[in-house]
This record gives C-alpha cells, sequence and structure tokens, in this order.
C-alpha cells in the first residue's frame, strides 16, 4: 500500500461521489479498492443493490487482481440487480504507475423505469398502416406546392419539368392529382405553363391515366 495508491484511491472517491449525486438515483456508483478484495467497497453512492462500504468484490474485480493484462474499461454489459431490475453497467479499472490494477469505479445504471418510458414513447408514435393504406401528406395544397412537386419530380427524372416525355408527363399527372394537386384553383393552367404545353394536353393526359 503506497501514498500513489492511496492518491489514487482518494481521488477516484471524489469522482464516484460527484458522478453519483450527478446522475441521480437511477444509477448506482460503487467505488472498489481492489488492494483489499475481501473488503473492496470503498463508496457507494445512490445504493441500488444493498451492498455496503467494505463488502467484497465483484468477480469481475479479482479478474483485475489476477490479471493485470484484463480489461481497463468493459463498457455496457448488461446485469441484474437482486431485486431482478435490469442494469447496464459500465467498470472502469483504475492502475498505478507499476501497472498494478489499485480500484475500479463501477456504474450500474437501472433501465427499468427508462425502458417503460422508451415503451410508451414507442406506443404513442406508432402507427398502423392496416388502418390507413393510402399515403397522407399534411400540407397544405398550393400552386407553389404544385409547382415545387412538378420540379421535384423532373429532378428525380433528371430532366426539367418542360423535358419530360408524354410518359413521364402522364405518371407526373397521375401523381398531382392524388396527391390533390389538381383540385386547386388554376392548377391545370400553372401546371401547362410548367410543362411548356397547352391545357388541353394536359387534360388528355389526365383522361388518358384515369
Amino acid at each position: 500500500m503506497t501514498a500513489e495508491d492511496e492518491t489514487l484511491l482518494r481521488e477516484a472517491e471524489k469522482i464516484a461521489v460527484a458522478v453519483g449525486r450527478t446522475l441521480g438515483g437511477l444509477c448506482e456508483v460503487v467505488l472498489h479498492d481492489l488492494r483489499d478484495p475481501a473488503h473492496a467497497i470503498r463508496a457507494i453512492e445512490n445504493n441500488l443493490s444493498g451492498r455496503s462500504v467494505g463488502e467484497p468484490a465483484t468477480e469481475l474485480g479479482l479478474a483485475r487482481i489476477q490479471d493485470p493484462e484484463y480489461h481497463e474499461v468493459v463498457q455496457n454489459y448488461p446485469g441484474r440487480l437482486p431485486d431482478g431490475r435490469p442494469v447496464k453497467s459500465t467498470s472502469i479499472g483504475i492502475k498505478n504507475s507499476d501497472g498494478v490494477y489499485v480500484a475500479a469505479l463501477c456504474l450500474n445504471l437501472d433501465t427499468g423505469p427508462l425502458a417503460a418510458v422508451a415503451a410508451g414513447i414507442d406506443r404513442l408514435i406508432r402507427t398502423d398502416e392496416q388502418e390507413r393504406p393510402l399515403a397522407e401528406t399534411l400540407r397544405a395544397r398550393t400552386v407553389d406546392g404544385l409547382r415545387a412537386a412538378a420540379e421535384e419530380f423532373a429532378a428525380d427524372h433528371a430532366r426539367s419539368p418542360r423535358e419530360l416525355g408524354s410518359t413521364e408527363r402522364g405518371e407526373l399527372v397521375r401523381a398531382l392529382e392524388s396527391q390533390g394537386y389538381l383540385q386547386v384553383k388554376h392548377s391545370v393552367q400553372t401546371l401547362a405553363r410548367i410543362l411548356g404545353v397547352s391545357r388541353a394536353t394536359v387534360y388528355n393526359d389526365l383522361r388518358h391515366e384515369r
């Protein structure tokens, strides 16, 4: 037991206390003194596991004591509290200048309440496509929207609206009608100008697609 080791433990304890108090009651933070595995727990914040200061090291702590090459950080692994609640855990090993593990800082996040919130949000945002098979666009239908939709369609075909062929023009007219744009006042006249054709051509395309 050296002065360096004790300094490392003392500094790590400050971190454990600060992190625990920052994360609140959902996250248990435990500092293990690996120099004394039989009484390893030196500090514990937000005690979720029911352990006490002076209790022995866990299996992971013993593995670090036995093997200095053991993983320095074991992150986000699943575990269970004594009452069965699920936790997500992270263990950080702390070595001295000789490369010997002297401490481990462990965080155990109680994921139960968060999982319940996540499940609630999932239910809230879930949609049922079977109840509404038609695609629904929740934006106002305007002449400007029609123009934007036509330009977007043409861009998807690597053309300008005036370069669309009769087949592509028919697809565009069908799409605009299904989206409600051809119900807008002056929509056919506007579309004819965008496409560089007559209104009669647009009406013919529309009748053909129907």
